[in-house]
């Protein structure tokens, strides 16, 4: 019995010593690893083209006050804005666009204001086009500039995909149905319809208000032009005189989670004000 108590202790005792080691070397482990930031998030923001450099640009200056927010923001289309909110897939989209009444069961908040407008080349002689000449080019009745006073030149027709908000709200202003519409170009975004006109002199689209002043500013060679009595700019959509306008929106569902209300109430405030005259968007007043 003695023997066994003996060997007992004394084999006992390197076990338990690096038992305690194992222990320690495990608690020390644990310290050393970082711990998660709790307070860190991101927010997934997606839809129309048109406003989606303006939110990038608020999501920066938000981020630099907050720096544990992420939004991340990605183009797709209101329609795409309206299916990925609903999904789940965004916190956040982006509508160019009045809501439609089956899209009622989201929430939407104002941001600011655009139109679209009619672009041609820089070079292009047209000054303006009547209503039934953009119906005429857009179904493929009118195929020469010189039908409608310009050069002699076969006209390049630059239409937006569907599911984009400009494409619906042009559609529906001219009573041309999607189907209908005669385009030789496909474009997504703003961005790639003023790079077609630019980069072509025979071609037309229609675009952003705000986007085409912003690339034209920036040395884009185009030119907006207006239709009959419509002048399209910034001015005339922010005086109401002109037809073509439309709600920039932010859709959600709720309930939002306190730090996405704060920045969907940035994007409303004062402090976003800048940011959207710079692109050439029109405040919302409240």
């Amino acid at each position: 019995m003695k023997t066994r108590t003996w060997a007992a202790r004394h084999v006992g005792v390197p076990a338990l010593w690096m038992l305690g080691a194992l222990l320690c070397l495990s608690g020390c482990n644990r310290e050393a690893e970082p711990k998660a930031d709790t307070k860190s998030m991101r927010v997934s923001v997606v839809g129309a083209s048109t406003i989606a450099p303006l939110i990038s640009e608020l999501a920066k200056a938000y981020e630099q006050e907050h720096p544990g927010v992420r939004i991340e923001v990605q183009a797709g289309g209101s329609a795409r804005g309206i299916m990925d909110v609903r999904s789940g897939t965004a916190v956040l989209g982006m509508v160019s666009r009045d809501l439609k009444p089956d899209e009622q069961d989201l929430e939407h908040a104002l941001i600011a204001k655009d139109g679209i407008g009619m672009i041609v080349n820089k070079s292009n002689p047209v000054t303006g086009l009547s209503k039934e000449q953009v119906i005429g080019i857009y179904t493929g009745q009118i195929t020469n500039w010189k039908e409608v006073g310009g050069d002699d030149a076969q006209i390049t027709v630059v239409s937006k995909a569907e599911g984009r908000s400009t494409l619906e709200i042009f559609s529906s202003f001219f009573g041309i149905p999607y189907k209908d519409i005669k385009a030789h170009v496909i474009i997504g975004d703003n961005q790639q319809g003023i790079q077609t006109v630019a980069g072509s002199p025979a071609a037309v689209g229609y675009v952003s208000i705000g986007s085409a002043e912003y690339e034209a500013g920036q040395g884009a060679a185009i030119r907006l032009i207006p239709m009959g009595d419509q002048v399209p700019s910034t001015a005339s959509v922010a005086s109401g005189q002109y037809a073509i306008s439309r709600d920039l929106n932010l859709v959600y569902k709720t309930p939002l989670n306190e730090q996405v209300q704060d920045f969907v109430a940035y994007a409303q405030s004062k402090q976003a004000e800048d940011f959207v005259t710079r692109m050439y968007f029109i405040p919302v007043v409240k």
